[in-house]
């Protein structure tokens, strides 16, 4: 495993494990699972040095941090937990409410990195960050952190707090790839970390899905996987398999490694087994070239989705061609 030594957390592991499953029905939720998937997987993240654990209230209304909190067991307080309040009413008083809430169902006396969920499009951070600076002031957390914030607001919540949000949250991967402009040089530049959710950006990048073998639920649903974009995103997953085939490993912890090669960054795909949970940590041995590392950006930037018009357009007209 690698690791980011990160201000006010300790050890970050640059594969974490995102839990946002954990306590959502079509996951399974229930005594069975939480005693049962959802341990058997956190213990085996302790075991491999995973020490990055992410949930947040909002994940199954708060099943997600009691099951957590219970798996990591004794290992709970020597780990970077992180864990993220949803931005309703974010004056200090609910703030600090909401954090105790939080801690207690991780039971924790303190959250290593507590994060702001989303940018709130009405309250600005000046309004938002005097409640955490007071948790960090108090010990309550070891880090503020945020999530799905754009440079400039990420930059105003530093200002705000008047120290640094250590992390920001963001959706990254090879097949979304616009953090690689501005957050990433600003984090490598301030000692920051970004925080890459749906890395493997709900399977494309394991490769095998494409024009003759879409995915069926709610992947449906997502513009990645329409027909047209399959087709687009070829040329990234050719470049994927290639590189995977010269490694030994496969396209999807390629696509990892390659994440958590850019400086700051860490990623924390979900795992619904202990085997998925094993092959995403894999990918902190593989060792990318700078050369596959350059393809692989190259292929990723030339990849060009088309609009949501375009997808639910085409995706009417395939509808009404098969009938």
């Amino acid at each position: 495993m690698k690791y980011l030594d990160v201000d006010g957390i300790g050890n970050v592991s640059r594969i974490g494990l995102g839990t946002w499953q954990f306590g959502s029905r079509e996951w399974g939720y229930g005594d069975r699972y939480a005693s049962g998937a959802a341990r058997d997987i956190v213990q085996r993240a302790l075991a491999l040095g995973v020490t990055l654990f992410d949930t947040a209230e909002v994940y199954g209304l708060g099943k997600s941090e009691r099951i957590l909190g219970e798996a990591l067991g004794e290992e709970r307080g020597r780990v970077a937990v992180a864990s993220k309040i949803f931005p309703v009413a974010p004056i200090p008083p609910v703030i600090k409410q909401r954090e105790r809430a939080s801690a207690r169902r991780l039971q924790l006396d303190r959250i290593p990195l507590y994060q702001v969920h989303q940018p709130n499009p009405v309250v600005p951070d000046s309004v938002i960050m005097p409640g955490m600076r007071e948790l960090l002031d108090a010990g309550k957390i070891g880090a503020a952190g945020v999530s799905n914030y754009s440079l400039a607001r990420w930059q105003k919540a530093d200002k705000a707090l008047g120290r640094p949000v250590i992390s920001n949250q963001v959706h990254f991967s090879l097949a979304h790839l616009s953090p690689l402009d501005d957050l990433v040089p600003f984090a490598e530049r301030e000692n920051r970390v970004v925080i890459a959710y749906s890395p493997l950006a709900q399977g494309l990048l394991g490769g095998k899905y494409g024009v003759e073998n879409r995915p069926g639920g709610v992947r449906a649903a997502n513009p990645l996987f329409g027909t047209e974009n399959l087709r687009r995103i070829e040329p990234l997953l050719q470049t994927l398999r290639a590189i995977a085939a010269d490694v030994d490993a496969k396209p999807a912890q390629v696509a990892l490694a390659w994440l958590i090669s850019l400086p700051g960054v860490v990623a924390i795909p979900g795992a619904s087994s202990v085997e998925q949970l094993e092959f995403n940590v894999a990918a902190a041995d593989i060792e990318l070239t700078a050369d596959s590392c350059a393809a692989l950006t190259n292929a990723a930037r030339a990849f060009r989705p088309v609009s949501m018009r375009r997808f639910l357009a085409d995706t009417v007209r395939e509808k009404l061609t098969r009938r």
